[in-house]
This record gives structure tokens, C-alpha cells and sequence, in this order.
């Protein structure tokens, strides 16, 4: 009996001191790694608590608007983009993992089997639709203007070779409809959730050497917090490295 009023004792306290760190997530990868250094953190005092968001968008905004402490689900360009459009003022605290936008067909094993006026999706949002035209353009399936420009539209395509017709739809829907199109280029982390294997259904997916990498994200004001640092920290460990490593098999790719 002493032994489990003392248990109680100890959990009351780490409750009472550990502090409260909110971070939102998209569902794969993002959550499953915080998931992995919550134990890791609250042997540090920190209690991480991670709330799930399926959108691009509400994440930015609860963390401006100080009801999230951080999340964890974009790249720098994105965010770049994210601020300049809504007046926010969001800073990256640490590179975490690439993960590699690749296009995908239940159709067609290859890209140059798409038939001309094939149905292409691409995401809706400037930066990861400039990234997926980058990639069309790299496989030589497009020609854009600009090779540099990560904000290129389709606007900007100037060689179309099999007169391909560009659908955007909003990131975390475009697995739902790629049954319906010829090929559709998806987020790493929707793939994943869609049940795809990046390294074996996509028809052609961005190297290592991509500049999209996955940034834990916060507020000027909270940046330099003890918290902050201790969960940054956390995701640079060797063993977040291997949790990735091993978990999603080059799908994910740690960037540090």
C-alpha cells in the first residue's frame, strides 16, 4: 500500500511541475515522431501534448494566435509563403526530415505511359505547387520557364509536349481523387496515410538533395524557450534518426 500511495505521490508531482507543451501535427509522420520522444521529454519535465490537424492552414494560424505553443508539418518555403500571405510572423526552431514529393498513378507504371490530355493533379498551394511542377519538369515531362522559381504555376509551363491538363486541389485531398485522374503528385505524408509506398509506387520522386525540409515551427516569442529547445533537442537525437530510419524505410528522410 505505502509502494502505490508513493507511486501516486510521484505521478502527482511530475503533473504538477512538468510543464505543457501544445504542438500541432499532421497525422503521418509528424505525430507518430512526436509521439516517439513524448517519454524522452517528460523525463525533462515537459509534458508534450500533440493535437492532430488533417489541413495546412489551421496549424499556422492557432500557433500566431497563441492557442498552440507549435507545430510540426511544413517546410521553410511553405512557411515563407504562409507569412507573406497572412501577415504572420512564424519562425522555423529546427530542420527534423525531408520527405520527398513523388507522383503517383493507378494507371500507369511510368510517366512517359500517360497518354496526351492526360488528367494531371498537382496541390493547390503556391509553394508545394511549384515543387511538384519542378519535379514534373526535372523528369522532362514538362518545361517550365524558370528551373529556379519554386513558386512556378502552370502558367509558367512552356513546353507541354502531350498537352497535359493540371487539376490543383488542396494537398490533403489529392489521394482521395487518384483514382479518378491519370497521375497526381502527393505530399510524402498523405502517401503514407493513403497507404502508398513511396519508394515502390511512385513514378518519380525528389532525391535527398530537395530543399523541402520538414521544420518544427513556433513564434519569435516562444522560440528560445527551455521547452522549446529541450523538444528540439528531442528530434535531433540518435534515436529519432533511427525511429525514422527504420520506421518508414527512405519514405522519410531524416535531415540532420
Amino acid at each position: 500500500m505505502k509502494k502505490l500511495l508513493a507511486v501516486v505521490a510521484a505521478v502527482a508531482a511530475f503533473s504538477a511541475n512538468a510543464d505543457t507543451l501544445t504542438v500541432a501535427a499532421t497525422p503521418v509522420p509528424h505525430a507518430e515522431i512526436l509521439e516517439f520522444v513524448k517519454p524522452q521529454l517528460a523525463k525533462q519535465g515537459v509534458d508534450l501534448k500533440v493535437k492532430v490537424f488533417t489541413d495546412y492552414i489551421q496549424p499556422n494560424v492557432q500557433v500566431a494566435e497563441k492557442r498552440l505553443d507549435a507545430n510540426f508539418f511544413q517546410h521553410q518555403p511553405y512557411l515563407d509563403e504562409f507569412n507573406k500571405a497572412k501577415g504572420t510572423s512564424l519562425v522555423s526552431v529546427a530542420g527534423v526530415h525531408l520527405e520527398p514529393l513523388g507522383a503517383y498513378s493507378s494507371k500507369y507504371k511510368k510517366l512517359d505511359e500517360l497518354p496526351a490530355g492526360a488528367t494531371v493533379v498537382i496541390p493547390n498551394d503556391a509553394t508545394n505547387g511549384g515543387r511538384a511542377l519542378l519535379l514534373l519538369d526535372k523528369a522532362g515531362v514538362i518545361t517550365l520557364k524558370d528551373k529556379s522559381n519554386i513558386l512556378s504555376t502552370v502558367k509558367d509551363i512552356t513546353g507541354n509536349s502531350k498537352n497535359l491538363k493540371f487539376r490543383e486541389l488542396e494537398a490533403a485531398t489529392i489521394p482521395r481523387v487518384l483514382t479518378q485522374v491519370d497521375a497526381a503528385l502527393i505530399n510524402t505524408n498523405y502517401a503514407l496515410e493513403a497507404k502508398l509506398n513511396p519508394e515502390k509506387d511512385a513514378l518519380v520522386i525528389e532525391g535527398s538533395d530537395s530543399p523541402y525540409v520538414n521544420i518544427l515551427v513556433s513564434r519569435e516569442d516562444n522560440k528560445a524557450s527551455a521547452d522549446m529547445q529541450k523538444l528540439a533537442a528531442a528530434l535531433h537525437s540518435p534515436e529519432v534518426k533511427a525511429f525514422i530510419t527504420e520506421k518508414y524505410k527512405g519514405a522519410v528522410i531524416p535531415a540532420f
